[in-house]
């Protein structure tokens, strides 16, 4: 997989000023001693708590606790891939950026090859989405498609802020115009704006109104067209752009360029079914809404969620389905319930009692509808398992007999356990079942867990536990114990890949008191940098360790299997060493903030700016370890 070169990445952090990049975002006012000050972007607040520091090109908030330096400040307001947000910088200073295989890539390949060919794809769909939206404005023949919009609400004003377009009927009216401001017909075709016919190519869309689809970075990458007239060839209500080297339609949520900074903002992403839906959310002030282009709802669209909602190790907030609700709906839903366990965040669902669409809502009963229906949603899980049950008279035994028949396999599907205990004894209750601890034991069997509660790992006697003196972690979270158990483990078995960057770890890196004389003892016996591994280096650790406890540790670490093949142990060892210097330097971040909060900048000026200054190189740093670690992934 390519990447950019370092040294290119370099330049671009030089040249683009911080000031310069944020200004364009943030009303900046001097703030002594060189530095800026303003509102944050990040979070809602009547005080300025965001300072800009040029003499570093870093920034912090200290009433969020954003910060980073000129590429992060963009990947987080524009909700953008570090690549992407390298990429923008780049254009905007003039940087070249020059492109080379990862780890594993196969050597080095150059400049991106087809990002010239991308540049020159999105000149075309940007031309062409003005076109379009200049036909719908003023062509006669167009009145149909104005007429389409107005009978569902949406005047001109809300056509030009959606750039709303129509596609003339003529078989070639696109393509002359793209081809007089220079593109050829192999760019059209490659762009998918163009279909190539027996003789000659034409117009893909043609008689429909379209919708341009926005990826993250707001360029128009492709169209969705909607049928208007009944005598088209072709019946498929709506049409989009094919798959082509810019537009990947699971990749892609139409709307994301009008409200991913809201849905950042309010930790909220509202999931409609179409184009006017959307429409319709954003001028009720849902400004949250998306859609997908013309495909279901998949595992790709909820990647580029949890990335708008940051919703990566702990919860992050609130995604809500809408559906129509008709069978169709029924079933979008339960599709969504199948892929709800990939967010951390909470999903809900959203589903207008008669029936209607957020746009037919708005049309017929106002905007605050619209708005009320998104506050009404309802867990979706609660909804998936009910609509099931629903579907049987549980006024009867042999209802309710099915009915728990159907619905406990879907109820073990659910991974979390507490969840999904809850949602067996409210299962219970909904088919009017007499035992609702056997409809839970039913439950967990479906899903292949103990009929009981999941207890500790029996204990060894009294006289084992003496003998081998079991080890304490405290009050570690399991997560964390997992990560410092995963690092200790590559250390002690392949001690050359965790190298001088397991070495660089501190001991009170492990929170775990046996994981901190664990790494207390691999620095004794030497360190990883130099060593091998093998019957050596156990025989070395082991004798460098100071107890039994620790010594058993290490042979348990020893032996247990590393979750990795060897092909992939470099880039497994690599990422989770990393992982864990990231937390440990967030945990120092924090100390460092609540140092910083109790400083005051005016009396003590010199300790104030030397903590600052940590601060920032502490989150530069933190960021670094993030981008690499990602990297290493």
């Amino acid at each position: 997989m390519a990447r950019i070169r370092d040294e290119d990445i370099a330049a671009v952090r030089e040249r683009a000023r911080i000031d310069d990049i944020v200004s364009q975002y943030v009303t900046l006012r001097p703030a002594g001693g060189g530095s800026l000050k303003g509102l944050c972007p990040f979070h809602d607040e009547k005080s300025p708590s965001f300072n800009v520091r040029p003499q570093v090109n870093l920034f912090h908030c200290f009433g969020c606790g954003e910060g980073g330096d000129v590429i992060s400040f963009l990947q987080k307001h524009e909700q953008l891939s570090f690549a992407e947000a390298v990429e923008r910088l780049a254009d905007k200073v003039g940087v070249q950026l020059r492109y080379e295989e990862s780890k594993g890539g196969g050597g080095t390949a150059g400049p991106r090859q087809n990002r010239e060919q991308r540049t020159r794809l999105i000149e075309a769909h940007r031309a062409a989405a003005e076109y379009y939206a200049e036909m719908l404005a003023s062509s006669p023949e167009a009145t149909i498609g104005r007429r389409f919009l107005d009978e569902r609400g949406f005047d001109r004003t809300a056509a030009e802020q959606f750039s709303v377009g129509y596609a003339p009927k003529e078989g070639e009216a696109l393509r002359k115009h793209l081809r007089q401001k220079g593109f050829s017909d192999v760019e059209l075709v490659t762009a998918g704006l163009v279909a190539q016919g027996r003789s000659s190519p034409y117009d893909r869309f043609r008689g429909r109104l379209v919708w341009p689809i926005h990826d993250l970075l707001g360029d128009v990458v492709g169209f969705g067209a909607r049928r208007l007239y009944d005598d088209d060839r072709i019946e498929a209500k709506y049409l989009n752009t094919p798959e082509t080297v810019i537009y990947k339609k699971s990749h892609l949520l139409y709307g994301v360029n009008f409200a991913k900074r809201d849905i950042a903002r309010s930790s909220q992403a509202v999931v409609v079914e179409g184009y006017t839906d959307v429409m319709a959310c954003h001028l009720a002030g849902v400004t949250t809404a998306v859609a997908t282009c013309g495909t279901a709802f998949g595992e790709d669209h909820t990647r580029i969620l949890r990335r708008l909602l940051r919703d990566q190790d702990e919860y992050r907030g609130q995604v809500i389905f809408t559906f129509d609700g008709d069978e169709a709906g029924k079933k979008a839903a339960m599709r969504a319930f199948e892929g709800d366990q990939r967010f951390v965040g909470q999903t809900y669902v959203a589903i207008e009692p008669n029936g209607l669409d957020p746009c037919d809502l708005r049309l017929g009963s106002g905007d605050a509808a619209v708005r009320e229906l998104i506050a009404r949603h309802r867990p979706l899980f609660e909804f998936a398992i009910r609509s099931l049950v629903d579907e049987y008279d549980l006024d009867f035994p042999e209802g309710r007999t099915q009915a728990l028949e159907k619905a406990v396999p879907l109820v073990a599907k659910i991974r979390d356990r507490a969840l999904r205990d809850e949602y067996a004894r409210r299962l219970a209750g909904w088919v009017g079942a007499p035992d609702e601890m056997s409809v839970v034991r039913r439950v967990r069997g479906a899903a292949g867990a103990p009929d009981r509660p999941a207890r500790r790992a029996a204990q060894p006697p009294p006289q084992a536990q003496q003998a081998l003196s079991v080890p304490s972690h405290g009050n570690v979270d399991p997560q964390t114990l997992g990560l410092e158990r995963e690092v200790l483990r590559v250390a002690v078995q392949r001690p050359a890949l965790a190298g001088p960057a397991f070495d660089a770890i501190e001991p009170e890196a492990f929170l775990s008191p046996v994981f901190r004389t664990t790494r207390e003892a691999i620095a004794k016996a030497g360190g990883c940098a130099t060593q091998g591994g093998g019957s050596v280096w156990m025989e070395a650790l082991l004798a460098a360790a100071d107890d039994d406890v620790t010594r058993h540790v290490l042979s348990e670490l020893a032996v247990e299997a590393i979750p990795t093949d060897d092909a992939s142990m470099p880039r497994y060892a690599e990422s989770i060493v990393l992982r864990l210097t990231e937390v440990w330097v967030s945990r120092r971040l924090v100390a460092l903030k609540a140092r910083l909060q109790r400083t005051d900048p005016s009396a003590e000026v010199e300790v104030y700016n030397r903590l600052f200054g940590e601060l920032m190189t502490l989150e530069a740093h933190r960021r670094d370890l993030r981008e690499r670690g990602i990297g290493a992934a």
